[in-house]
């Protein structure tokens, strides 16, 4: 049976993987993706990581009534939680997203990484063996209730948020900063207006949009023609569902 015209299913705790999503429609314009976001159960970063799966195996089962042929988790932190549980679980591809600390450790000079990311993310064995492989010099920083004020649109509280952050280290000693959670990647151009120059900025959207491309491909699973189709489903109000839709217009 050919599934090549089967959706893929995208999801995060709220509305940061539509940073991942807008990555994904670039790489493949012509898929047909529906977004989900859970945004009655966010925050996913400060929850335990059972209380994560729990919530992921609930937006899961609904993905699969649609018959989806692949599911991009994009959510560090519901990656480190659920993923590998996910791949066990499901037959068909999920692909997961983790900090881009690889590529930020590859603009390292003598200096060090701020690797900005959801408490959870940071704790979790998954980040561990990141850090193992490329983490060197690279500092974790957790950013409890950045990622709320992202959901809320609060643009003066994200900044004065950013501001005490960075307040706290030398800066000029600073190579490299990695966006760790979807929502982050918002804050961007702030962030970017608020560190020097020098620092390189990174986050793994594009990333996991070429890793989609290249699993779909493998599993015979690519769009060749047609035109693609977006759709938006939340557990939130239809408030937030609005929102979602908007914010897709902000890359």
């Amino acid at each position: 049976m050919d599934k090549t015209s089967n959706p893929v299913g995208v999801f995060d705790s709220g509305i940061g993987g539509i940073s991942t999503l807008r990555d994904i429609i670039r790489e493949l314009p012509r898929v047909h993706l529906i977004y989900y976001g859970d945004i009655a159960n966010a925050p996913y970063g400060t929850k335990s990581t059972e209380e994560v799966i729990a919530c992921v195996r609930k937006v899961v089962d609904h993905r699969l009534e649609k018959q989806i042929k692949a599911l991009v988790i994009a959510c560090n932190t519901a990656t480190g939680a659920a993923a590998a549980t996910l791949r066990k679980e499901l037959s068909i591809p999920v692909i997961g997203m983790e900090p881009a600390l690889k590529p930020a450790s590859e603009k390292r000079e003598d200096g060090i990484i701020l690797v900005m990311a959801t408490p959870l993310t940071l704790q979790m064995e998954k980040f561990n063996l990141l850090m193992s492989k490329y983490g060197e010099g690279a500092v974790r920083v957790p950013c409890p209730g950045l990622m709320e004020l992202v959901e809320a649109d609060d643009g003066e509280g994200a900044l004065n948020y950013l501001k005490a952050l960075f307040v706290q280290y030398d800066l000029d000693k600073v190579d490299a900063v990695v966006l760790g959670c979807t929502h982050y990647v918002f804050l961007k151009d702030m962030i970017r207006d608020l560190l020097p120059d020098h620092i390189a900025i990174t986050d793994g959207n594009a990333g996991t949009a070429r890793q989609l491309k290249r699993v779909l491909a493998q599993n015979g699973l690519l769009n060749e023609t047609g035109e693609g189709k977006l759709e938006f489903e939340t557990s939130g109000t239809k408030k937030d569902l609005a929102l979602m839709q908007k914010l897709i217009s902000h890359f």
